[in-house]
């Protein structure tokens, strides 16, 4: 039974064509955790704890007919973790950057934590603006238009989310892979890297360099606009 049960296993690993490493960042208590639990198990939990250090779940999903391998790492919020959080930004693929709608210091510090991705991680990383919370429509404190005209201004793909009642959650992460995959099939390996492809084992994250064409897609603010919880 127990080889039966190992063979199984290998035979489902087999068949992952792609690892993506994707890291969700943002101040603390805005539901990184929560956002990450929801996806990956669709679970929610009222008596979460801040995250300590870095911790990672993963989950398999379908795209273009490629099975994925979302290694979701959730990084700590609080500052005296970020010199450790800072080093797993290496080798992510897609980031998620999250703040709390009924919070706006959350928000503004949105642009700090874009600084810091873009200066640790490489510059053909996926990146997704989300705001979180949105179930709690009464005290918000970030209006949607600000959001999209931020997200717009840099490049960013922008959800707001629930948690909570699982909102956008699951339409949030596989845009965002979509995104990865998008850049990644397209890719060009560098001679350092000796030619291999991202694998299962997502060793080969490191080092990796990817191209893409300089033209991305043709949008306007004023229909960002009209997106109220969902543009890109």
């Amino acid at each position: 039974m127990k080889q039966e049960e190992e063979k199984n296993g290998e035979q489902q690993e087999e068949k992952i064509d792609y690892v993506f490493k994707v890291v969700v960042i943002g101040d603390s208590a805005v539901g990184k955790t929560q956002i990450l639990s929801r996806f990956a198990k669709n679970e929610f939990f009222f008596d979460s704890k801040s995250t300590i250090g870095v911790e990672f779940q993963t989950r398999t999903v379908n795209i273009d007919s490629k099975v994925i391998k979302a290694q979701i790492w959730d990084t700590a919020g609080q500052e005296r973790y970020r010199a450790v959080t800072s080093a797993y930004y290496r080798g992510a693929l897609g980031a998620m950057l999250v703040y709390d709608i009924t919070k706006r210091p959350t928000f503004d510090h949105v642009a700090r934590w874009l600084e810091e991705l873009r200066a640790h991680a490489d510059n053909s990383i996926a990146v997704m603006l989300i705001g979180n919370k949105a179930d709690q429509v009464e005290s918000r404190a970030v209006p949607t238009e600000d959001a999209v005209e931020f997200a717009e201004t840099q490049g960013l793909c922008f959800f707001e989310t629930s948690a909570l009642s699982g909102e956008n959650v699951e339409a949030a992460f596989l845009k965002l892979l979509e995104e990865i995959y998008g850049v990644v099939s397209k890719k060009s390996i560098d001679c350092s890297n000796n030619g291999k492809p991202i694998g299962p084992d997502g060793g080969s994250f490191k080092g990796l360099k990817i191209e893409t064409s300089s033209s991305g897609p043709d949008f306007e603010v004023s229909e960002l606009k009209k997106l109220s919880t969902c543009s890109c």
